[in-house]
């Protein structure tokens, strides 16, 4: 342990961050009981004064730090922490890496790997995490994809980048599309859905989310732009699918509630005929992100496709050059 105080000045990087998940990230060991005694004390203070856990951090400002474990003790456990994470595991988050800059990384997650934790899920993208980290911050996620949906997933590198993106998913100003082959076609074949919808309460419907009124009590609005891309027939369609809010299973709903049913869908099957000859898996891809800079032209991101859906889009004939260049040309 150390038995100095520290003046530590917050990095550019750092900025925007909660100071007690500041303290932590900077400090491995250290608890959030313990971060709480600290600042109940004063011993832990911003710019000279007292501070809460929820404070959020300015560049430039110095955090009296009390004494705590030495380098040496920390790099011991940032190491065992690293060595959580096998060689396998390593290796596989390794290659789904498809960018990374000094603030972001984005991967191709594979349909069927949660994001996270959780009953009975012991491998996921988060606890992956480590293995990707190059200098003092880990990287953290900053939105979710679903369990079976493929596609671009966000990383952040330090807490400044994820304050920003965190910001700019809350704002919408981050442009999302998603490619899904549905069931039959929709008509028109191009529009906006708007719906009422809260999860559900009883029996299989604890695991989904179900239509509501505004209303209902933890009714929530949910709104998607779509755009047909090809279609086989009437039996299937290509779409480009654009979720203005961010609500669970939000497109999956929206496509079940129009009778389009994102083929391969367990939890929103709806009622139309199974095709045949497709291939098994759900049929959602996070396609592209397209994030706005704030010097220069917007960055965007995208996700090759799955197997599965490569396999289905060869059986049923779709054409990858029938989307366009840009992701966001079926809306125009």
């Amino acid at each position: 342990m150390s038995g100095e105080v520290q003046l530590i000045e917050v990095s550019y990087e750092e900025s925007g961050a909660r100071l007690d998940k500041w303290f932590k990230r900077r400090y491995a060991g250290v608890t959030q009981g313990q971060v709480e005694k600290f600042l109940r004390t004063g011993q832990i203070r911003v710019d000279g004064a007292r501070a809460k856990a929820n404070t959020r951090l300015e560049e430039g400002q110095m955090v009296r730090v009390p004494p705590l474990p030495t380098k040496e003790d920390l790099d011991k456990a940032k190491e065992k922490r690293a060595k959580t994470v096998s060689a396998k595991d390593a290796a596989f988050i390794r290659d789904m890496l498809i960018y990374e800059d000094d603030d972001i990384i984005a991967l191709n997650k594979p349909m069927g790997l949660a994001v996270q934790g959780g009953t009975n899920t012991n491998r996921h993208i988060d606890g992956m995490l480590d293995a990707l980290m190059k200098g003092e911050h880990r990287p953290r996620l900053v939105h979710r994809l679903d369990r079976d949906t493929s596609g671009v997933l966000l990383i952040a590198k330090h807490p400044r980048a994820a304050s920003e993106l965190g910001d700019m998913f809350r704002d919408r100003t981050l442009k999302k599309v998603y490619w899904a082959v549905c069931a039959g076609v929709p008509h028109p074949i191009r529009g906006q859905i708007r719906s009422w919808m809260v999860k559900g309460t009883e029996g299989a419907d604890k695991e989904r989310m179900v239509p509501a009124v505004q209303s209902d009590k933890g009714s929530q609005h949910a709104i998607t732009e779509y755009s047909v891309i090809s279609t086989a027939g009437q039996k299937a369609a290509w779409m480009a699918l654009s979720p203005l809010t961010g609500r669970t299973h939000q497109l999956r709903f929206h496509m079940e509630e129009i009778k389009n049913a994102i083929i391969g869908d367990p939890k929103y099957p709806g009622r139309r005929e199974p095709l045949n000859g497709l291939a098994d898996g759900l049929h959602l891809h996070a396609r592209a992100l397209v994030i706005p800079r704030k010097n220069g032209k917007d960055l965007t991101l995208t996700a090759p496709l799955p197997p599965h859906m490569k396999q289905t889009f060869k059986t049923l004939g779709f054409l990858l050059e029938e989307a366009g260049k840009d992701p966001w040309e079926p809306f125009e």
